[in-house]
């Protein structure tokens, strides 16, 4: 073919490929990548999207492929316990994405789900044919490789074509090993940050228990919880208002645990636990993504997390910083107090609550908790908008 040619079968292409609406493939496997899945829909509305995600996602358009919440486990144990039921999920998730040849593949956290489906696709004779002709696999949420298993950064690279991470000193730990990576700041932080009153008045006598996202540690937090409301009410606090967000993969099991509880908190639905955050005295809260929530609203909060002992055993040799808690290791010291596993105590729990009744204790963790502010976000842009541009490149 001559260059004349070419170069008029390119221009004759071009506007095909243009005006081709991108399709992309999202995977949210939690809470908090569900509503981050959300909002990058809404900046992307000229897209098809297919996947897997729950109720923020559904309302931006997404009928989902399965129930997300078969993805949110977490834990070396619990995760060997639902190996069936996820090795399902994946070979139903590999067959739709060949099935419907997405440009874009785009995972939200739930990263051990997202590797394990790339990897078959990789190894599909119809999955390489979309990877030749284009399609790609982009990841959000970094892992914490400085923290543990350092490893990790070369493998994604190897699975990934792309990286979304939060902070910027993430940044290199993944480029040195060729993976294109952006820093995009905190998703939540421009929903957060300076948009709540984070102001706690006294008379506002408002414990938040917040148990988690995840039906394996709702489990396990909720015996502690009851015991923490149980032994306060006790000891003379029976003038504080006892209040749990739920989500829509636990609600149902939290509602029947606590109508046996002798003191029952009031049960609020995710969509608002905001506004009850904003008015909370003290939080008590799972270890995760709503410690940063709580963090970002200024809000005095005792970390608490329960997990298999052989997952704590394992997770204490190989975990390489003294926290758990982003808020701490942004900081780089104890900000909030954090009780795991075997410290995780109603008597620990309610020491800590009662340091945080002190007015000078409770001043010094606010103050620190906004010191932390310009941490959290990027000047130049917000999460979901920066991550739809790369998505759309």
């Amino acid at each position: 073919m001559t260059l004349s040619k070419i170069v008029q079968s390119v221009v004759l292409v071009r506007p095909r490929m243009q005006n081709k609406k991108l399709k992309v493939f999202i995977i949210a496997g939690e809470v908090s990548g569900d509503v981050l899945g959300g909002r990058i829909m809404a900046c992307l509305p000229d897209v098809d999207f297919v996947g897997i995600g729950g109720e923020n996602m559904a309302a931006a358009g997404l009928r989902s492929l399965f129930p997300m919440s078969d993805l949110a486990v977490m834990g070396i144990v619990e995760v060997l316990a639902h190996a069936k039921t996820l090795t399902r999920r994946v070979n139903q998730a590999v067959d739709a994405i060949i099935s419907e040849q997405p440009d874009v593949v785009v995972s939200i956290d739930a990263p051990g789900f997202a590797k394990s489906v790339i990897k078959k696709i990789r190894k599909n004779p119809d999955g390489i044919k979309l990877i030749k002709n284009g399609m790609a696999f982009h990841h959000v949420v970094a892992p914490q490789v400085w923290a543990w298993r350092p490893g990790r950064a070369k493998k994604y690279a190897r699975t990934f074509d792309k990286l979304y991470a939060f902070f910027d000193f993430e940044v290199p730990f993944f480029t040195e090993h060729g993976l294109d990576t952006v820093a995009v700041g905190h998703p939540i932080s421009d929903g957060l940050i300076g948009k709540y009153k984070s102001a706690k008045k006294q008379s506002e006598k408002i414990i938040t228990l917040i148990p988690g996202s995840r039906m394996s540690e709702v489990k396990r937090l909720l015996p502690l919880m009851r015991d923490v409301i149980d032994m306060l009410t006790r000891n003379g606090y029976m003038g504080y208002q006892f209040m749990m967000p739920t989500v829509e993969t636990t609600e149902q099991y939290i509602r029947q645990e606590i109508s046996r509880w002798r003191v029952k908190p009031v049960l609020v639905p995710s969509n608002q636990r905001y506004d009850v955050y904003a008015k909370t005295y003290i939080a008590i809260a799972a270890s995760g993504t709503v410690t940063a929530e709580l963090a970002m609203l200024h809000v005095p909060t005792i970390v608490v997390y329960k997990m298999n002992p052989i997952t704590v055993w394992i997770g204490r040799q190989l975990i390489r910083t003294k926290w758990v808690s982003l808020v701490n290791i942004l900081l780089k010291r104890s900000v909030y107090p954090e009780f795991l596993g075997g410290a995780a105590t109603p008597e620990n729990i309610i020491n800590a609550v009662q340091q945080l009744t002190i007015p000078a204790k409770r001043d010094k963790m606010i103050k620190d908790l906004k010191s932390a502010d310009n941490l959290w976000r990027k000047p130049d842009g917000v999460p979901a908008q920066l991550i739809a541009d790369g998505i759309r490149k």
